[in-house]
């Protein structure tokens, strides 16, 4: 790397840490932010703004072309554990948008994660999924904005390693402080287990601090499901990802 690129890279690593906001693509399809893998690179990044009016006029252009997406503000103070977050969703690099020029910049060149686990969310509980999470990110972007791609080949590649990863896991599931209720969510009239790939995301769905996080390795999901539940759906409050789920052979079958 010359000189001054990594110069121009040291000032926009200073500049996402100190800036007063930032503005990020978010994903319609899933409510997370938008996530593209570089077809020179092959790094997993999520594309950031420094000016909101650039932001708005990309989230038009992606949204015109096919791919709905809309800015999202950070403040400062948001920003150390949005970063953080990203680890949990498989990210690794953000493409920095800063007037005519593109800038890539590796998530662990400028946010090193602690090495206490979970510490940044306050929990002693921490569980994440990140290859699953990043894979249902980039399998429901497609799906949604586009029905009716079922049988093409990267689908099918996607539904095969989302079904592997989910089966290799451990996963939070939402018990009740009070009884020992689990959380359910209504998919189209049909109820559902809700469980999360991370803490992060069991937080997001935990507002009124009413639920417990209980860690499942996928072989017992079967096992603590209601008999009304049809499947388990992944991270509501996020990719709200539906799976159903063989009972018998404790083993996930793709339903989305």
């Amino acid at each position: 790397m010359k000189p001054n690129e990594t110069t121009g890279k040291q000032e926009i690593m200073y500049r996402l840490k100190n800036a007063g906001e930032l503005y990020v693509l978010l994903s319609m399809c899933t409510g997370e932010p938008y996530v593209v893998c570089d077809q020179e690179t092959y790094d997993d990044e999520i594309i950031v703004f420094f000016d909101g009016q650039a932001a708005i006029k990309e989230s038009k252009e992606q949204t015109e072309a096919g791919i709905p997406v809309r800015p999202m503000k950070l403040e400062n103070r948001q920003l150390l554990m949005f970063y953080t977050s990203l680890y949990t969703l498989g990210v690794n690099a953000l493409l920095v948008k800063d007037g005519g020029r593109d800038c890539l910049i590796q998530l662990q060149d400028f946010v090193k994660r602690n090495n206490q686990q979970g510490q940044e969310s306050g929990e002693k509980i921490w569980v994440e999924n990140p290859s699953l999470h990043l894979t249902m990110l980039y399998y429901m972007q497609e799906l949604r904005r586009k029905p009716g791609q079922e049988n093409l080949p990267q689908i099918k590649e996607w539904q095969d390693e989302i079904s592997n990863d989910f089966g290799k896991g451990s996963f939070i599931v939402p018990v009740e402080k009070e009884g020992k209720g689990l959380a359910a969510v209504k998919v189209n009239e049909q109820l559902f287990q809700a469980i999360f790939t991370d803490i992060l995301e069991f937080q997001r769905f935990n507002r009124e601090g009413k639920l417990r996080p209980l860690v499942v390795t996928a072989d017992k999901i079967p096992q603590i499901m209601t008999e009304e539940a049809k499947g388990v759906i992944l991270n509501p409050m996020g990719v709200r990802m539906p799976l159903q789920i063989k009972r018998t052979a404790g083993q996930a079958k793709q339903n989305a």
